[in-house]
């Protein structure tokens, strides 16, 4: 079965945010570490994985991904520090070391 991730990108703590979504989140986050694709997380070396909400179905992800955009800056900040408040990287431990 195939998992759908909704994803928040930083450089730094309380630094400039990327929404994504991705139906294989390891492999766009290698991408994104990587420098792999042109565009806004490059330019600014958003790197950091800080926040990750899955989904069973691709439309679920899709509308949560579209709701997050809309949001306020502050309303993000706090969805994050919900549940990572020391906006650690979690990439190391949903995959492991690199």
């Amino acid at each position: 079965m195939r998992i759908y991730a909704v994803y928040i990108l930083t450089n730094e703590t309380r630094g400039t945010l990327y929404i994504g979504v991705s139906n294989d989140l390891k492999r766009r986050m290698l991408e994104h570490r990587l420098g792999l694709v042109d565009g806004f997380t490059k330019k600014y070396s958003l790197k950091k994985l800080v926040h990750v909400e899955q989904f069973k179905y691709i439309n679920n992800a899709i509308k949560r991904e579209k709701q997050l955009k809309r949001w306020h800056r502050e309303w993000k900040i706090n969805l994050i520090e919900e549940q990572n408040p020391e906006w650690n990287d979690l990439y190391e431990s949903i995959f492991g070391p690199e």
